[in-house]
């Protein structure tokens, strides 16, 4: 039986479809990562998977119940973290966490949720003394202290340092790695990478892509992106259509796309970088363009969703 399985999702608002038809399952003992733009829909669909909202069509059962009928059962099994958590600030993370286990039939006991996120240094801190990144640790803490089999997370790391988004993704592995489910929103192509075993691509209420990370970005067709601008005249006066069919047939690109953001560049899919950077160079020379920024990486899912939709992820 999967953790979760929707069909068919729809949620209109006055002005737009937020949501428009999609299916999504998702496997006990797998973190699930959903992807997209503000506005893609993602939170949306989250929400309506917590129970906060009710679909204006389609079906969702969760560990096999609905939320229609067994509504208290499922949330005895759910935890749920945001992106921001408004915690009381004169309470203790120890007297937090006892307030929240209070609320739940069954759970962990305090002590070894405190230790699991790491705060055993702050049991006796008051919430408005913790950093930012003690803060969300704490409201994770809030979500796994009833022991749940499936656990939410939005945006758990927006505006957190590299130290404290490493600490939060322990936390996630050790949770996924007892055999319970995670369904993760990110703006962090890395964290998404790192932590899901799948994740799906959603843009305008629909699922556009669904797999592996690695696979999706496999479908690419090269493991490179070559990204570089312009420099002077030749930045305005070349038309970007002038330069995507020479692009493109260079030796060891697959792809050639114009990416309008930031001042406008060329983004190159390139299957063998070593061939394609002096292949490219060559190009420039010939028609008397230089360069004002080279940089090559290993493509990414941010790449996928460009190359999918001409957006970027944090497009607002």
């Amino acid at each position: 039986m999967p953790a979760i399985a929707a069909r068919g999702l729809v949620k209109r608002y006055k002005d737009v479809v937020a949501v428009a038809g999609l299916d999504l399952t998702i496997e006990a003992g797998e973190c699930f990562g959903l992807l997209g733009p503000n506005g893609a829909g993602k939170t949306t669909t989250v929400e309506m998977l917590e129970g906060l909202i009710r679909p204006d069509a389609g079906d969702i059962e969760i560990l096999g119940m609905r939320w229609a009928k067994d509504g208290r059962a499922i949330r005895e099994r759910l935890g749920v973290a945001l992106q921001e958590t408004r915690l009381t600030e004169r309470l203790t993370v120890e007297e937090t966490l006892q307030l929240f286990r209070s609320f739940h039939a069954a759970g962990h006991d305090v002590d070894h949720v405190i230790e699991q996120v790491q705060l055993g240094e702050k049991r006796r801190a008051w919430v408005e003394k913790l950093s930012g990144g003690q803060r969300q640790r704490l409201a994770v803490a809030c979500a796994l202290v009833s022991d749940p089999d499936i656990l939410f997370l939005d945006e758990p790391t927006t505006g957190l340092d590299p130290q404290s988004r490493r600490q939060l993704w322990d936390v996630v592995e050790a949770f996924k790695a007892r055999g319970r489910s995670v369904v993760l929103t990110t703006h962090y192509m890395d964290e998404a990478e790192k932590l899901c075993d799948r994740v799906a691509v959603v843009d305008h209420g629909k699922v556009i892509a669904l797999g592996a990370p690695a696979d999706l970005i496999a479908s690419l067709g090269a493991q490179h992106v070559i990204a570089f601008a312009l420099a002077g005249d030749g930045a305005g006066a070349t038309p970007a259509g002038a330069l995507a069919a020479p692009l493109a047939a260079l030796a060891g690109v697959s792809e050639a796309r114009w990416d309008g953001a930031a001042g406008g560049r060329w983004l190159l899919t390139a299957r063998e970088v070593h061939r394609a950077v002096p292949a490219l160079l060559a190009l420039l020379a010939e028609r008397g363009l230089e360069l004002a920024s080279l940089r090559t990486q290993h493509a990414t899912l941010e790449d996928l969703f460009l190359h999918l939709t001409g957006r970027h992820l944090r497009d607002e």
